[in-house]
This record gives C-alpha cells, structure tokens and sequence, in this order.
C-alpha cells in the first residue's frame, strides 16, 4: 500500500503519534549515551528507564482499549496476560544466569537450590532459547485468553459478570503464583538477572536499546490495533459493542469476534510485560494483583476510550503522575487516583484526548447503535 493512503488512513493523530514513537525511540538513546552527563541536553539512565516502562504500560492499556473501547469488553484481568508475558522473559533470563548465581548451580536457579529442588521442572525446558521464551510470551498469554474466551464468550457472559470473572482469573493465578511448589519463585518471583544474550542488562547501552525496542513496539501494537478497528472485523466489533443482540440476531457469530480480538489483545498484555521486565529487573506475583488491572482501565478511561492514542497517553501521563505522587505524597496516591478517575467520567467522557483534540478522540463510531448496525446489516447482506 502507497505511504500515503496508509497514512490517511490512520489520521492526522496516529501520524503524529507514530512519529513522535520514532523520534523518541532514536534521540532518547541518543541523548543518553552520546551526551556528556554534564550537558542539559543529556537524559539520565533512570529516566530512560522510568520512560520505557511507561511505553509498556502504554502497550498495556492500548491491549485494553481494544477490547474495551471498540468490543465492549470490559476485562479486569489483563494484569494477568501483562505478568505472564513477564513471567516467560524471566525464566529465561534466570536460565541465563548459570552458574553464575549465588549458589553456583549451573542447571537450578537459586531459588530452587534454596528450596531443596532437585531438578529443574519440566516446563521450564526450552527456556534457555530466547527464541522460546519469545514465542511462550505470545502463547501463554495468548492461549490463556482463547480458553478462557471460549467458555465465556460461547456462555454469553457479558457485562459486570464478565468483568468480576477477569478479576477472579487474576486473583486465582496471583494465589497460585505465590505458592514455592510451583517453581516460580514464589513471593520473592525471579530476580537478578544480568545479561540477555550475552549482553548485560545493567549497560545504559543496553536499557537505552530495551527503551527504543519498547517505543517500537508500542509503535507496532498501535498498527496492528489500528489494522483490526478500521478494517470490516472493526465495524463488526462496533455493532457487537453497541448492540451485541441485534448482530446476533442478523447471522454474525458474535462470540469468534469477541474471542478473536480477546485473544490478541492478550498477546499483546503479554509482549508489554516481556519489555517491562529486564527494565524493572524482577518478576513476581504482585504483578497479578487485581488492582494492578484495574488502574490499567484507568489508563485507558483518563486517555479517551475508544481511541487508541488516548490510550497510550492515558497511561503515560496517569504514571508520571504516579511517580510524582507517590515521590511527594504517598498516603494521598489512591485518593488521587480514584478521584481521577471520577472527575474523568463526570467530566471529560471523551478523556484526555478528547481535551488536547476534540475531533481526534471522536470514539469509532458513536454510542446510538444504529450507524454500527446498519453497517453490519449491510455487510450481511451483501
């Protein structure tokens, strides 16, 4: 497809914000590790770090947007898709280890030698290949979601019910998850990791990378959201989210739609928590907590639901306010949140985006339900 046309299609606003990605993604490394430190042009390694888990989380919440925003599916759970993804990336990070590790053994990860293991799970096999754990990233998570969505989804479980079994699901693997005999770590999770292929993690030039890998993902995840919305199986998502029962009733297998569109935004969850890990440096099962995914639909909720962009921001901006709050006030950080996001949906129901550009953050397409019905009739018919 011709440049131009692809970037019409996506508007004014994903051009820009694809754009300041790439810009992002080669002067922040840059300004890094080509600036002398004593310069005001130079960016510390810890905001280079702090920055590149903001691009996650902005991963994370684009993952929900697209089943919240533009399917109806309000998920509570994909905290749990985010720390699976995490969880694959770390086990091959401590399989890295080696030797290396406090207690030396070439074959267990020390917490398992401190555990009395005697051997290394089978489901840990495989997990020295990067190759591997790239491809678990994707289909733990992705997996996980396709079961999980079929039940539900063929069940027709939907609204409040649906949201209250996301938010089991991540409950129930956060307490399985905590348990030592599962061979993850337990409470303490995976941890001191040093390099990914040979290359150590703690380098600047190595977390400069890991920061401009992040921003093209999240870049690559913006399209592949974009590619589903604005496409037929888009329109198809819209009527389901706005009249779930009259595209039914017209002949369309809603709940395919829904599990297909689940199932990548998992994958997705599950990518953005394999870039957060080496940045943070540990994995563990605090990470399923529910609470985690519901300040996820926060994210989403003060960017602008249904947008895509607003998404990405929403996070970025919640989390910078996050660092500030718990840095200064951290007693107040909760409240703060929560009044957020009730001044956000008093207020401004089209989030953040709907503030810096109101024709940008016009959700696709409107709450009436006809439009996305009529489209889906038509579709339908021909």
């Amino acid at each position: 497809m011709p440049l131009g046309p692809m970037f019409l299609g996506l508007g004014r606003t994903g051009v820009v914000f694809l754009a300041a990605l790439a810009v992002a993604a080669v002067a922040v490394p840059v300004l890094n590790l080509a600036v002398p430190p004593q310069s005001a042009w130079h960016v510390p390694t810890t905001t280079v770090v702090l920055f590149g888990k903001y691009l996650c989380y902005a991963l994370l919440a684009l993952s929900i947007d697209l089943v919240w925003g533009y399917c109806g599916i309000l998920s509570l759970g994909h905290g749990a898709f985010f720390a699976l993804g995490g969880y694959a990336i770390g086990m091959h990070l401590m399989r890295e280890i080696g030797s290396r590790g406090v207690y030396g053994n070439p074959e267990l990860p020390d917490f398992m030698v401190f555990l009395n293991w005697k051997e290394l799970p089978w489901y840990w096999y495989g997990f020295d290949h990067l190759w591997f754990a790239v491809l678990m990233v994707l289909l733990v998570p992705g997996l996980l979601a396709f079961v999980f969505g079929a039940f539900a989804f063929r069940s027709r479980v939907t609204g409040v019910y649906l949201s209250i079994i996301t938010q089991a699901m991540t409950f129930a693997l956060m307490l399985a998850f905590f348990r030592n005999d599962m061979g993850f770590g337990g409470n303490n999770g995976l941890t001191d990791f040093k390099d990914v292929l040979g290359i150590d993690l703690q380098k600047d030039s190595t977390r400069a990378g890991l920061f401009a890998l992040s921003a093209l993902a999240l870049g690559a995840g913006f399209l592949v959201c974009r590619a589903i919305v604005s496409s037929k199986l888009g329109k198809v998502l819209v009527a389901v989210r706005d009249a779930e029962s009259r595209t039914r009733f017209i002949g369309y297998r809603v709940e395919h739609y829904k599990l297909f569109v689940f199932t990548v935004s998992a994958m997705m969850a599950g990518v953005a928590g394999a870039l957060y890990v080496p940045q943070v440096g540990i994995i563990n099962p605090s990470e399923f907590a529910p609470a985690n995914s519901i300040e996820a639909v926060i994210w989403v909720a003060v960017g602008g639901r249904g947008t895509l962009v607003g998404a990405a921001l929403g996070a970025v901006v919640v989390n910078i306010g996050k660092s500030w709050f718990t840095g200064a006030l951290p007693e107040l950080w909760l409240f703060a949140l929560g009044g957020l996001f009730v001044f956000v949906t008093l207020f401004l129901p089209k989030g953040l985006l709907g503030v810096l550009r109101p024709r940008a953050a016009k959700p696709a397409p409107a709450l009436d339900d006809e439009p996305a019905v009529r489209v889906s009739e038509q579709r339908a018919a021909e």
